[in-house]
């Protein structure tokens, strides 16, 4: 066989490596996407970076830029709130862990406090009343998270549990504390153990944005991964829970994650989906994810995200059965002197796949 009928992707063994190239494959554009990712590159919002789409666990497109490759670790930000809530998911499937656990059921430091009674699902929903952030200037970069729990413990939540959404990232701090209780490990053993291991993610771990040492996990933010590490656990998520015939989360759990967890919470103007994409729904959030695209009928998410500050946007289109992550850290600041947003401008590369795939369809 001639080697242009074949994409040898390198470091993507077991998932992008070696992919034949269909006549569909060859069929579709992807000069807009290039484009977009270019420019940024040309601006300087990022020292480089790398894409990956792929459709029916076919690559679609594969991409490098400046000096990046499907190995180059990067601390993505929010991009790991998804992985994080997969791991807590990962222990309510295994262990006698329930979505509508209180708090003080697992951590009985918070019996007697208006937190004790907060279900985890509100913990990864945004939507439990724990601030988003330590006050400042302290910074949750502690190295376990029973040290992280005990400096939420004193704090006031700032709405009743379940009444509003509020985008941030210490509530999960608790949701990962039940998780480790629950599993009686530490989370960093659970993500390697439950996610990591049996997906291949050999360079993912969570660790403090500050520090670089040991493995303590900030759930919200922490994660340091790589472009084909991600893939792995996008393709995953893609087919249910299931990753190379190897069940790792149950897929009535991967549709809890899905489903609309904020309810009749009160969702603020200029939220993400509201301000990125031009949608407006309440049912924004799911379990660690955002539900960026409904369908009109059903109400069901058909398109789902977790993009970070930093850059980085892993997405999954289950209409297109697409999945695709740009896997970059931005330079500087997030919001840029000419009105570009690392976090909000992010839907632009969804939107140009989606473009490109459905005019290849017509």
């Amino acid at each position: 066989m001639k080697i242009k009928n074949l994409i040898f992707l390198a470091g993507m063994a077991g998932l992008c490596a070696c992919v034949k190239e269909t006549h569909t494959q060859k069929a579709y554009d992807f000069a807009p996407l290039d484009s977009i990712i270019s420019g940024w590159m040309d601006k300087g919002y990022y020292p480089g970076g790398a894409v990956c789409v792929m459709k029916d666990d076919s690559v679609l497109f594969r991409k490098d830029y400046g000096g990046f490759t499907d190995s180059t670790q990067v601390y993505v930000a929010s991009a790991g709130k998804w992985v994080a809530a997969a791991v807590v998911a990962a222990v309510v499937d295994t262990t006698a862990l329930d979505w509508d656990d209180p708090v003080e059921k697992w951590l009985p430091e918070f019996r007697g406090d208006a937190k004790g009674n907060i279900p985890l699902r509100r913990l990864l929903s945004h939507t439990s009343g724990i601030r988003p952030y330590l006050p400042e200037p302290r910074v949750d970069n502690y190295n376990h998270l029973d040290s992280a729990v005990a400096e939420i413990l004193p704090l006031d939540t700032v709405f009743t549990p379940g009444t509003r959404f509020e985008y941030g990232g210490l509530a999960m701090q608790v949701a990962g504390r039940m998780a480790e209780v629950a599993a009686g490990k530490e989370f960093e053993t659970l993500f390697q153990q439950l996610i990591a291991v049996p997906l291949g993610m050999r360079h993912s771990h969570f660790t403090p944005v500050n520090t670089d040492g040991g493995h303590a996990p900030m759930l919200g933010g922490g994660l340091c991964t790589t472009l084909a590490d991600y893939m792995r656990f996008l393709k995953m998520i893609s087919h249910e829970g299931v990753y190379e015939g190897k069940r790792i989360l149950k897929a009535e759990t991967v549709r809890e994650m899905q489903a609309d967890q904020v309810g009749s919470a009160q969702v603020m103007p200029g939220e993400y989906v509201g301000r990125a994409l031009g949608k407006h729904h309440t049912g924004i959030y799911g379990l660690g994810e955002w539900r960026e695209l409904l369908d009109e009928q059903t109400g069901e998410a058909y398109q789902i995200s977790s993009p970070g500050w930093a850059g980085a946007y892993p997405w999954i289109n289950k209409r297109e059965g697409v999945c695709g992550f740009f896997i970059a850290h931005v330079q500087g600041g997030s919001s840029k002197e000419d009105g570009f947003s690392s976090f909000y401008g992010s839907p632009v590369l969804s939107r140009t796949v989606s473009e490109i795939v459905g005019t290849n369809n017509k």
